[in-house]
């Protein structure tokens, strides 16, 4: 099939594949995830994190979705103003730094769904593109 035809979470996959031929110590993936629905958003990080499990490769994903980073980083780092905000692993990342980070101070509740793909981690091996 023509790259041209695919859709946008088959040419995710595609890139991924394309980066891995080249045998890269470190995988960076740039919002990987934007723009899919959430089942192609689910099996793009799920792919992801089955080649830093499986193959020991680091994979360093910028998401703007606080719930995929949960479900899926083990180490999240936050930037605000172009420094590091936080750094931290997915349990610390509570809803008061989250306030805190989005400079939020003084709601009372944080919903996380306004951020959220809805993609998690299923557990499965990712099927090749």
């Amino acid at each position: 099939q023509r790259a041209g035809t695919l859709s946008g979470g088959q040419q995710q996959r595609v890139a991924i594949a394309k980066a891995l031929v080249q045998k890269p110590r470190i995988m960076l993936a740039d919002e990987p995830i934007a723009s899919l629905d959430p089942a192609n958003a689910t099996l793009v990080m799920d792919g992801l994190k089955q080649i830093n499990a499986e193959d020991g490769l680091t994979v360093m994903v910028n998401l703007h979705t606080l719930d995929t980073a949960r479900a899926y980083c083990d180490r999240i780092i936050a930037m605000r103003a172009g420094r590091v905000f936080f750094d931290g692993t997915a349990q610390q990342l509570t809803d008061d730094v989250v306030r805190d980070i989005y400079g939020l101070q003084g709601l009372a509740e944080f919903n996380e769904s306004v951020t959220s793909t809805a993609a998690r981690p299923t557990g499965h091996v990712a099927q090749p593109a």
